[in-house]
């Protein structure tokens, strides 16, 4: 154990807290609609109360992000959670690095919608540069190379989650990369 973290249990146990802080933290992955996307999770798009998993052919190349939530084989929406927002953006195969193709599903890349510096939304998309970025600070992330940084003070790349296409739908292949979140985040 840490030493940060074996300060932040003892100030649980001084305060009386830690039962009710793990029965919320359980409770929050026992969740199905706050746990982070499944393999096999198919696509659909935020707002869409028809629950219409996505194709390929739903995201426009070059265009700004379409906002998408993971939803289960029982049809559950993975909305309970912040962290499940994803941005999906096409490209055409050769725009993208190897690294991000391999990721890809006929050109359609998936990313975690908050930013890795302060964990504000991804909220802005630059058509001719074909940037995304934050408003908060003007980090901005390369969706066609890894959603690397580009400008401004986020320390790591968004999040990417690898994409499969299966029975013409967009579905999740694998977990995320890395961590989602921000400095000093969840």
């Amino acid at each position: 154990m840490n030493p940060t973290r074996r300060a932040v249990l003892k100030a649980c146990v001084a305060a009386g807290v830690c039962g009710r802080v793990r029965v919320a933290a359980s409770a929050s992955q026992d969740d199905p609609l706050s746990l982070r996307p499944q393999a096999g999770d198919r696509l659909v798009r935020a707002g869409d109360d028809a629950r219409a998993p996505l194709g390929a052919d739903a995201i426009t190349r070059g265009a700004a992000p379409t906002v998408a939530w993971p939803m289960d084989a029982e049809g559950r929406v993975r909305s309970g959670s912040r962290f499940n927002q994803l941005l999906l953006l096409r490209f055409d195969a050769d725009a993208l690095a190897p690294d991000t193709l391999a990721r890809a599903a006929d050109g359609v890349v998936a990313y975690s919608g908050i930013c890795t510096h302060s964990g504000c939304d991804v909220d802005d998309w630059q058509p001719g540069e074909q940037i995304m970025s934050c408003s908060c600070h003007l980090s901005a992330f390369d969706p066609r190379d890894g959603a690397k940084v580009v400008d401004g003070p986020a320390p790591r790349p968004l999040p990417a989650l690898p994409l499969a296409i299966v029975d013409g739908r967009l579905s999740v292949a694998k977990p995320f990369t890395a961590r989602v979140g921000f400095q000093g985040g969840f």
